[in-house]
């Protein structure tokens, strides 16, 4: 039966690692997060307070367009960030941060709100949930050069957003995986345990799973 996972978290807490690497192992379909010129972009950096909700209505209407796709998709498939994230966190940092005014966000709120009782939502959202130090850490590995200058408390922000988010996230099952105590890329057995979990969240069945059994022999005692 075709599935449909997304996963969500912060900025560097391996979203797209954790997808490509469950794509492996269970042989879906990945949707990364898209990437897209938008045309409001240097408007947006210039004059954030002028131009952030055209920018955001840009994205929101872009992730629409990925979704309806993955729908459209014969198999199953799994979504690197999700079109909720683009409202509940970014935008709504944005409007917090003063740099949207509460007439534009309310407006693109209500429009994401009409769009979301719409669209058929993830059988499965997996939270990876990090502090802003593991966050740090993972950034300055991949060392990405638009990354460089996010600063400590830009993490902790989006952090609280992205907690007081998926605490009030009704519109699928959620597993939350603690990032800071599984390293899903340095240990197998940690990724194992993750897709022990992913299977017992869309089946119920705990005795079926999707990882190798020597992947999964190796498992050591960690809950998530």
């Amino acid at each position: 039966m075709k599935k449909y996972i997304a996963v969500a978290g912060n900025i560097g807490v391996g979203k797209s690692t954790l997808v490509q690497k469950i794509c492996t192992y269970m042989n879906w379909e990945p949707f990364y997060e898209p990437v897209t010129e938008n045309p409001y972009i240097s408007d947006f950096y210039e004059n954030m307070n002028a131009w952030s909700f055209h920018s955001q209505i840009f994205f929101l209407t872009h992730r629409l367009r990925i979704h309806q796709e993955l729908i459209r998709f014969n198999g199953s498939v799994i979504q690197d960030r999700s079109i909720y994230e683009d409202a509940e966190i970014f935008a709504r940092n944005l409007f917090l941060q003063g740099k949207m005014s509460s007439r534009d966000y309310q407006t693109y709120h209500s429009l994401y709100e009409t769009l979301a009782d719409f669209l058929p939502p993830p059988d499965l959202v997996i939270y990876l949930r990090a502090s802003e130090d593991t966050l740090i850490s993972r950034i300055r590995i991949r060392n990405r050069s638009y990354e460089r200058s996010i600063k400590r408390e830009y993490l902790a922000q989006l952090n609280v957003l992205y907690e007081e988010w998926i605490s009030n996230f009704r519109f699928c099952p959620v597993l939350t995986i603690p990032a800071d105590a599984l390293d899903f890329v340095a240990h197998p057995r940690h990724l194992a345990l993750i897709l022990k979990k992913v299977q017992e969240k869309l089946t119920g069945k705990e005795e079926v799973i999707f990882a190798p059994i020597e992947l999964l022999d190796s498992s050591e005692d960690i809950e998530i």
